[in-house]
């Protein structure tokens, strides 16, 4: 179901490159290039005029010469090349704007009494505890959440377990599921979607803006057109109350006392 950005992933792989290295390898070869030509220098100054460097072995060593200094053009060209394809990639994270994306992160912004979640299962559970702290690490909250395996999504009213309405502000998903064996099921990845409202570039990455937070455009998973006419979001239902587990978009409102 995962619609991966190429745009993004581009950036990634840019951004992925450690230019702390690079800059130290092109420091490495250039500092081995210094010291091969004062060595050859003073090779050829302290020869033994009886015996000089035979022909073929200084040749030798112009050569080992020329290629030290090509690795060294060659390291500067890539990175060279690995700016200008990070640069792109920001430059293309303009797009993203007006659109909905999905991105993986644990945080969502309560605004009005709502935050959602998407999280998925990639196998069958035993239970699913649906663990929701804020933004000091507390836990305000706790749900029981579906157990069959794909993506469920999670409304959170924003009301704590003994009723209490909480302030506006970013909460973190945690869900802890286990399988038949009492095993912790570990690949319970969580993402939240919503509209791209703005793009920022801070040290050399592109920041996008979704539904009032800031998370690095690499952790777009899901990028796409928003309709012109807004699509109905399906009611609110309820376990508890009757309503169908097994639907997958199934919405999870309150919080288990």
């Amino acid at each position: 179901m995962t619609d991966l950005n190429p745009i993004a992933q581009a950036q990634a792989a840019a951004s992925s490159v450690n230019q702390t290295n690079t800059a130290s390898s092109a420091e490495g070869l250039a500092d081995n290039f210094d010291t091969f030509l004062t060595l050859l220098t003073s090779q050829l100054q302290n020869q033994d005029p009886l015996s000089p460097m035979e022909s073929q072995e200084f040749v030798s060593q112009l050569v080992q010469f020329s290629s030290v200094e090509q690795q060294i053009q060659s390291t500067q060209a890539i990175q060279a090349l690995l700016n200008v394809q990070a640069a792109l990639a920001q430059l293309s994270s303009v797009d993203y704007i007006g659109k909905y994306a999905l991105v993986e992160t644990n945080g969502s912004m309560l605004s009005e009494g709502s935050a959602e979640w998407s999280y998925e299962l990639p196998q069958e559970a035993s239970s699913t505890q649906l663990v929701i702290t804020n933004a000091q690490g507390a836990t305000v909250g706790t749900i029981t959440g579906q157990t069959s395996p794909g993506e469920h999504r999670l409304v959170w009213d924003g009301t704590d377990q003994q009723g209490n309405t909480l302030p506006d502000g970013v909460y973190n998903l945690e869900v802890v599921a286990f399988d038949s064996a009492g095993e912790r099921i570990s690949d319970t990845p969580v993402s939240v979607g919503g509209r791209v409202t703005g793009v920022e570039l801070t040290d050399g990455q592109a920041i996008v803006e979704v539904g009032g937070m800031l998370v690095p455009a690499s952790r777009i998973i899901r990028l796409r057109e928003l309709p012109d006419a807004p699509v109905a979001e399906p009611a609110p239902t309820d376990p508890a109350d009757g309503g169908d587990a097994s639907d997958d978009d199934e919405t999870e409102p309150g919080l288990a006392a």
